[in-house]
């Protein structure tokens, strides 16, 4: 898994609005350290030996860089993201690049914000929504990508995508900060029977669970000594970048990368064949 990542630059990076919390006009992210911390990101996915394809940004569209939330990908169909309005103008440049990558391209007349509110786990979508994502979505996900989905709640606008408050590590245990969830959802969670981790809520604050796993490999932001201790623990490896200048946006590693190698569907594949 997240073995083929998209991903984009930081050219044009920088704080035009305010959408989440973390976002503030008055402090700018330094361009050359944001530069740095994204090619120590890019570098580390190659470390692990992903491959990696690039989209670049283009003026007017601060946040290309953040690129999960550009659609959600399963075999060769991509759901795309329905953006807030300040992120629209980069959804035409997500379509013509999934389109020329071979990708059939389905639209939602419903708020999604892509891969940033849908981690694939198998057969499973663990679907979030309270904040950026509009509910409904999650039938059009289960339609065109077969996936049964978990649907997820976060609880207030610092989790404003569940890929701050929940991370797929590998086919057997996940992550998640307990306080970034509400009751039902945490039950959801539990009832899945594999390692849960939990994560606690100032270092889960820090973007630690915002991270790229291929089931032996972590990808993660530094300052999380505990969380990446318990991943140590489990036997994967952990390489630890800095993040300081991406999070003034609102993202941290998983943010700036989509994946595009889940798997297609089992009965999709058996419904062709056939």
């Amino acid at each position: 898994m997240n073995s083929r990542l998209l991903v984009s630059d930081v050219d044009h990076f920088r704080i035009d609005y305010e959408i989440n919390p973390y976002m503030d006009r008055a402090d700018q992210p330094d361009r050359a350290a944001a530069a740095a911390e994204h090619r120590a990101i890019l570098d580390a996915h190659r470390r692990a030996g992903r491959d990696l394809a690039y989209l670049p940004s283009v003026p007017g569209c601060p946040d290309m860089v953040y690129t999960a939330n550009a659609a959600v990908v399963r075999g060769d169909v991509a759901v795309l993201g329905n953006l807030p309005a300040q992120r629209r103008p980069e959804t035409p440049h997500h379509r013509s690049w999934l389109i020329e990558a071979g990708f059939i391209v389905i639209d939602t007349p419903y708020a999604f914000s892509g891969q940033g509110d849908a981690l694939p786990w198998g057969d499973l979508l663990l679907a979030g929504y309270g904040q950026r994502t509009d509910r409904r979505v999650h039938a059009v996900l289960r339609e065109y990508l077969g996936y049964e989905i978990v649907p997820l709640r976060t609880v207030d606008p610092r989790w404003y995508d569940l890929d701050l408050a929940v991370a797929v590590i590998d086919e057997n245990t996940l992550a998640y900060c307990p306080e970034a969830l509400d009751l039902p959802s945490r039950a959801r969670l539990q009832a899945l029977g594999c390692d849960l981790v939990e994560v606690d809520e100032a270092e889960a604050l820090g973007f630690a669970l915002n991270l790229v796993s291929d089931g032996s490999t972590v990808t993660m932001s530094d300052g999380a000594p505990r969380f990446a201790a318990a991943l140590r623990e489990r036997g994967l490896v952990v390489d630890e970048v800095v993040t300081t200048q991406l999070r003034k946006g609102g993202g941290g590693v998983r943010c700036t990368s989509l994946t595009l190698d889940n798997p297609a569907a089992v009965r999709a594949v058996q419904a062709v064949a056939s």
